[in-house]
């Protein structure tokens, strides 16, 4: 098997600026153009003017620019947007390898890097922790990142052929999920929901490249196909089944794994009680991912991850009208007054898979775990492990009955479901092996070299 090519999707605007470093020609054409900057401008639903330098040119459909050496040549796209619709979300001008591919559709354009999947992965292992991570864990990530990609491609194959749902709807609400629906033209995008893809932006530490080197072609396999292999920051004490959050399909390298060499002492682990999950998550559990180590959270987490210090255990408060504003701008449900958040169904880590919402006027269950992290957060809550505190109270208004605060006590941070990006961190620090510390979070899976 030779090293596989990948389109990512960088970002999508009315307008994309970009610049040329170095030699770089229009595939189409064979026109060269060197150390220019440029723009492109949405001038119809199926139409866009690239600038670059004293040029104008009308396209329909997209734009291919390859460097005449990749040794030598690279691209910046400024204003790219990290962190979409989490707390952290910022613009960055990032810089990448490989060719720069513009396309338009339905009046915006999107920005695509082709580029080997090798060269790929040595930015997300940076992008996604920080290159001063642990030799283990970065060699951890590689592999997981690697497998991943590989197993999204031929997802991706396959999906052309079959129709994809991700939506089941009935009296009495719906259930949600989210993953491969939203990339038609290219393999992944280079945000959370996929793999944090910024470029050669923050590739610099040289145990980067000792990890890639050490771990090139190597992928977790499971019955002979590449593992659909999945990461998170913080798991909570406990790690998440597959279809518990995604499409009902089981992997069996994707499910309960206890975030610990023995189970803690004083809880039962048998989440999906609400009675043991309510215990579990008002308590503070030891796991690998329960750490307030500041040299290692250091390493593992970037300049805005850092910015969440609790993640192991987290509460915010929302009050009657925060909520009621949150339930209908961000999924579009009008309940009237809120009066109970009730857990109907938790997956095996605590989260929740589905979640009653009591209203004065309609009562509704969504899920899954990120429908419901959307419906209670101005972006996403940390994970949909939380338990609900009603404060009772005088309103101003005459229905005492009503709540006026919900106080949600959560655990982790993200879907739980394979590795627990923290959990790992530790597990390097404390001198574990990178081939122990995936059969830890996937079990029944084994590291092979595929190409």
């Amino acid at each position: 098997m030779n090293i596989p090519t990948i389109e990512v999707g960088i970002m999508s605007a009315k307008s994309i600026e970009f610049q040329l470093n170095g030699r770089f020609r229009q595939v189409a054409t064979g026109e060269e153009a060197a150390n220019r900057r440029g723009e492109a401008i949405v001038s119809g639903s199926s139409s866009f003017i690239l600038r670059s330098g004293d040029k104008q040119q009308l396209f329909d459909d997209f734009v291919l620019l390859e460097p005449l050496n990749e040794a030598d040549a690279d691209f910046e796209l400024h204003h790219v947007v990290i962190g979409v619709q989490f707390h952290w979300e910022r613009e960055e001008t990032q810089r990448f390898k490989g060719k720069l591919k513009i396309y338009v559709e339905n009046g915006m354009l999107t920005a695509v890097n082709i580029l080997s999947v090798e060269d790929y992965l040595l930015s997300v292992i940076s992008s996604e922790m920080s290159a001063t991570s642990s030799l283990e864990l970065l060699k951890a990530h590689a592999v997981i990142s690697r497998s991943w990609l590989l197993a999204q491609i031929e997802k991706g194959k396959q999906l052309k052929d079959a129709s994809y749902k991700t939506l089941i709807r009935n009296e009495e609400g719906y259930i949600r999920w989210y993953d491969r629906e939203d990339h038609s033209r290219f393999d992944v995008c280079a945000d959370d929901h996929c793999q944090r893809y910024q470029g050669v932006t923050k590739v610099s530490a040289p145990q980067v490249y000792e990890a890639m080197q050490a771990t090139s072609g190597e992928a977790l396999l499971y019955d002979d196909m590449v593992c659909d292999a999945r990461f998170y920051k913080c798991c909570g004490g406990i790690t998440e089944k597959f279809e518990n959050v995604w499409e009902p399909v089981v992997h069996p390298y994707l499910t309960k794994v206890v975030d610990n060499n023995t189970i803690p002492a004083g809880y039962n682990t048998g989440l999906t009680n609400e009675e043991n999950a309510r215990a579990w998550i008002l308590g503070s559990p030891p796991a690998f991912c329960n750490t307030h180590d500041g040299e290692v959270l250091s390493q593992v987490l970037n300049d805005y991850d850092r910015e969440t210090q609790d993640f192991y255990r987290w509460q915010i408060t929302l009050t009657q009208a925060e909520i009621k504003d949150l339930l209908f701008r961000k999924v579009g449900i009008e309940v009237g007054d809120v009066l109970d958040l009730i857990p109907v169904e938790r997956g095996v880590s605590g989260r929740l898979i589905r979640l009653k919402i009591v209203g004065s006027e309609r009562t509704i269950t969504i899920g899954k775990e990120l429908e419901i992290r959307k419906a209670l957060s101005e972006s996403h809550l940390y994970s949909s492990a939380f338990v609900v505190e009603k404060c009772s109270g005088a309103l101003d208004g005459p229905t005492p009955a009503i709540p006026p605060v919900f106080i949600l006590k959560g655990a982790g941070w993200g879907h739980g479901v394979g590795l627990c990006q923290i959990g790992a961190a530790i597990m390097g620090a404390k001198g574990y092996p990178y081939r122990e510390i995936l059969t830890h979070y996937f079990p029944h899976a084994e590291v092979k070299k595929i190409y």
